[in-house]
């Protein structure tokens, strides 16, 4: 656990309208998808994980229950992703005013792992580079980190930006871990029903 230094902000505020249900609370072995990611971040980050919430807060926050995560509602969850990454990060600098970085990750990719967190700050570390993305199907994606320099160029996304408007804004400033299964995510039933027959 590399306490105090660093953040883990999970984005889970969507309400996932082509499901027809909350996706974070989906089940995939044994855990639904939000107490999984929840579960790693806290392996990593301890009390310094932030869940940003939306549209299902009460029954996210029921689901988690009993693990020392935070929570950030997101009221303007609406307006797109932007809007919960200011969220989480203006939450995670009122606490800890002196974090050296954050990574921002999402609350549907089921291979997420405590690994993968760590090896993101590794590389930030060993590499010196700002900004860490991950590396599947040929581009790059969340979970993402970012030093804290950064944090007033998140703070200036709008609308449905996300995290990739800054790799390409600033491509010389960013390094990549490969991670295969994060091109795995959840958007459609359809999605779902594939990860769960093939698990």
């Amino acid at each position: 656990m590399i306490a105090d230094e660093y953040g883990i902000i999970i984005l889970a505020a969507g309400n996932s309208s082509r499901l027809g249900e909350p996706k974070q609370l989906l089940p995939f072995r044994g855990k639904s998808l939000i107490r999984h990611i929840c579960g790693s971040a806290l392996e990593v980050a301890g009390d310094q994980v932030i869940v940003v919430t939306g549209s299902n807060a009460q029954l996210i926050e029921r689901e988690l229950e009993g693990l020392p995560c935070r929570f950030a509602f997101n009221p303007d969850w609406q307006e797109g992703m932007s809007a919960s990454i200011k969220t989480g990060i203006h939450v995670l600098q009122s606490f800890n005013p002196q974090v050296k970085g954050c990574i921002l990750a999402v609350s549907d990719q089921p291979f997420v792992s405590a690994g993968i967190f760590n090896a993101l700050i590794q590389s930030f570390e060993t590499e010196g580079k700002p900004i860490v993305a991950s590396q599947y199907s040929g581009s790059l994606g969340t979970p993402a980190f970012f030093a804290a320099s950064y944090f007033p160029a998140l703070l200036q996304l709008t609308g449905a930006e996300g995290a990739k408007k800054l790799f390409n804004r600033y491509a010389n400033d960013v390094s990549s871990y490969p991670f295969p299964q994060g091109s795995i995510d959840i958007d459609t039933r359809e999605d779902y029903k594939r990860l769960i027959s093939g698990s």
